[in-house]
C-alpha cells in the first residue's frame, strides 16, 4: 500500500495523506455509482427487482454518488494545503469513509447556506487565483483551499444525499381486498460496519386512514423503523417487532441491501479468496475493485389470528426462515443472496483461480462501456 494512505485512529481505518491519492480514492467511487445503478436496472431485467424497487434502489445510489461528489470537493486540497482535512476511511471492513464522515457532513450541511453567503463565489475565487498567478507568480494554495470548501458547501446546499440518517418514505403500490399496499423504505450509513445500508418493506395497511396522511401512525412508524435500524439485528426481529406494535400494519416481506464492502488491492486491507484475485489481476488504476452486494430477504409465510383481550383478535405474520442446514434461524432471513460487481480483469482472475466461497455469489462484469455482464 502507498506511504501516503497511513495508519489513523485504529488498526482498521486510515487517512488520505496525498492529493492525488485521495482524487484517485474518490473517482474510483465515482464510477463504482454509476455502475451500482445498471446493476440495479440488470436485476430488474431479471424480475429479481421491480421496476419501482429498481428505481427506489436507484434514488439511493444516486444520493451516495452526491456524498462523495461532495465529499471529493471537502478533500480536494488534501496534502497541498497546511492545514486541509484528510478523509478517513475504513480500508479493512468496508473500504467505504468511516461513519464519522457522514455525521459532520450532516452538521455541515446544516450551516451550508451560512458558508456561502460569508464566502466569495466561484467566479470570484477564479478570478483571483490568476491575478495571483499571473500578477505574483506565486500558486494561490489557499485560494484553491477556499474554492474547494466553496464547492463542497455549493455540494451540501444542492442537497439530494445519502446521510448518515435517510427517513422512511412510503411508496403506494396498489389497492388489493380493501387494503393498500406501500413499499416502505428507509436507509443508514451503519455506524458498525461503515457502510451504507438500505431496508424495503412490503406493507399492506388495514387502517381507515392512508398510512402517509396518518398523523398517528406515520410520524411512529418512521420513528420505530429507524430506531431498529441496525446490522446487528436479525430481519426477523425486526418484522416481528413492527408486526407486534401496529396491528394495523401487516409486513408481508423486508429485505435489508449492504452496498459493500469495497475492495481494492490499492487501498484496503482483505483476506481470503478476494486478496488473491485482486493481487493476481494486477488491474490498472480504475480496474483495481470489486464491490460486494447483499441482499437479506425474510417473507411472510402465513397469517394467523392471536387472540387480543377478551373479545379481538390481531392478525400476527409467520415468516418463513430459510430451512436449509438451519441458517434461517441463526440469519433470520428467509434467504440471503451475495453478489459481486468488479471489472474485466478482476473477473478473469475470479475465473481462473475459482475460489469455493465465490462459486455460488452471483457476478456482474463491467464490460467495455460500462456495460452490465451477468454470470455465475
Amino acid at each position: 500500500m502507498s506511504g501516503t494512505v497511513k495508519e489513523a485512529l485504529t488498526n482498521d481505518h486510515a487517512q488520505l495523506y496525498d492529493t492525488l491519492v485521495a482524487r484517485r480514492y474518490f473517482a474510483k467511487f465515482d464510477r463504482i455509482s454509476a455502475h451500482l445503478g445498471r446493476v440495479a436496472g440488470e436485476l430488474e431485467a431479471q424480475g429479481a427487482l421491480t421496476r419501482t424497487e429498481a428505481r427506489v434502489i436507484g434514488r439511493y445510489v444516486t444520493a451516495i454518488a452526491a456524498t462523495f461528489r461532495a465529499l471529493s470537493y471537502k478533500y480536494l486540497m488534501t496534502g497541498r494545503s497546511d492545514g486541509a482535512p484528510r478523509l478517513t476511511f475504513d480500508r479493512h471492513e468496508s473500504g467505504f469513509p468511516v461513519a464519522q464522515e457522514l455525521m459532520v457532513m450532516a452538521v455541515d450541511a446544516a450551516q451550508a447556506e451560512k458558508h456561502l453567503s460569508g464566502s466569495a463565489s466561484v467566479e470570484e475565487l477564479k478570478d483571483r487565483m490568476i491575478r495571483r498567478i499571473v500578477g505574483d507568480l506565486a500558486l494561490p494554495t489557499d485560494l484553491q483551499f477556499a474554492l474547494s470548501q466553496r464547492l463542497y458547501y455549493e455540494a451540501l446546499a444542492q442537497g439530494g444525499l445519502f446521510l448518515a440518517r435517510n427517513d422512511p418514505d412510503a411508496q403506494w403500490l396498489e389497492e388489493k381486498n380493501s387494503r393498500r399496499h406501500y413499499l416502505l423504505h428507509w436507509a443508514i450509513y451503519d455506524t458498525q460496519i461503515n457502510l451504507p445500508v438500505l431496508y424495503l418493506m412490503d406493507v399492506e395497511d388495514s387502517g381507515r386512514r392512508p398510512l402517509p396522511n396518518d398523523d398517528g401512525r406515520w410520524p411512529q412508524v418512521q420513528h420505530h423503523l429507524m430506531a431498529q435500524s441496525s446490522a446487528g439485528l436479525k430481519l426477523l426481529t425486526i418484522a416481528q417487532g413492527f408486526d407486534t406494535d401496529f396491528d394495523t400494519l401487516h409486513p408481508k416481506r423486508l429485505r435489508r441491501i449492504h452496498l459493500g464492502p469495497m475492495h481494492s488491492h490499492s487501498f484496503t486491507l482483505q483476506s481470503g479468496p478476494i486478496s488473491d484475485v485482486l493481487a493476481t489481476a494486477m488491474a490498472p488504476e480504475g480496474q483495481d475493485w470489486a464491490l460486494v452486494w447483499t441482499v437479506e430477504d425474510l417473507l411472510s409465510d402465513r397469517v394467523e389470528q392471536i387472540k387480543d383481550g377478551w373479545f379481538s383478535t390481531v392478525e400476527r405474520q409467520i415468516f418463513a426462515l430459510d430451512p436449509f442446514a438451519g441458517k434461517g434461524a441463526e440469519t433470520g432471513t428467509t434467504k440471503m443472496e451475495r453478489m459481486v460487481v468488479l471489472p474485466e480483469r478482476p473477473f478473469q482472475a475470479l475465473a481462473e483461480l475459482n475460489p469455493p466461497g465465490f462459486r455460488d455469489v452471483r457476478k456482474f462484469v463491467v464490460g467495455s462501456g460500462g456495460r452490465i455482464i451477468a454470470t455465475r
